[in-house]
């Protein structure tokens, strides 16, 4: 009965709430910027997943953005506040067997009808892909972003 009751203590210590908080062990994978403006209608509602070893959501975005045109590299690099270099994929790159054609058939809508991925390193195997396009009217840069992990 001793051994019972000693593995009933250890299991009982070990899902003792340690006293942090998710926020405060959060990384910086989860830090990056993805909204601060109101989020269009045709972006509210996607429910998809992008697949890799993660099999994260699609997530809004709708961010601030006052230049002439679609942000460059490093441009959007800032605009998410990531402190690493940001890349571009082609839409046949990030979408090779058509998975995700909703998902760019709502950014294009939600924008000026053009898509632009950005892919951010963030760490050595986890990565956020920024689908999205530009409303020029209303000055923002709006689309839906995903965690993925690479291995």
């Amino acid at each position: 009965m001793s051994s019972d009751e000693a593995y009933s203590a250890f299991l009982d210590q070990a899902n003792q709430d340690t006293g942090t908080s998710d926020a405060s062990t959060q990384s910086s994978h989860a830090q990056l910027k993805a909204t601060d403006t109101d989020i269009p209608a045709a972006l509210q509602n996607i429910d998809q997943t992008y697949t890799s070893e993660a099999d994260e959501p699609f997530e809004p975005v709708s961010l601030k953005w006052t230049g002439r045109s679609m942000p460059s590299e490093n441009d959007f690099a800032g605009l998410i506040g990531h402190k690493a270099e940001v890349s571009t994929l082609s839409t046949q790159d990030f979408d090779p067997k058509g998975e995700y054609k909703e998902v760019m058939k709502a950014v294009e809508k939600a924008g000026d009808g053009k898509v632009r991925i950005f892919r951010g390193e963030v760490g050595s195997t986890r990565v956020w892909y920024y689908v999205v396009g530009w409303e020029k009217e209303a000055g923002k840069v709006v689309g839906v972003r995903a965690k993925a992990v690479e291995s």
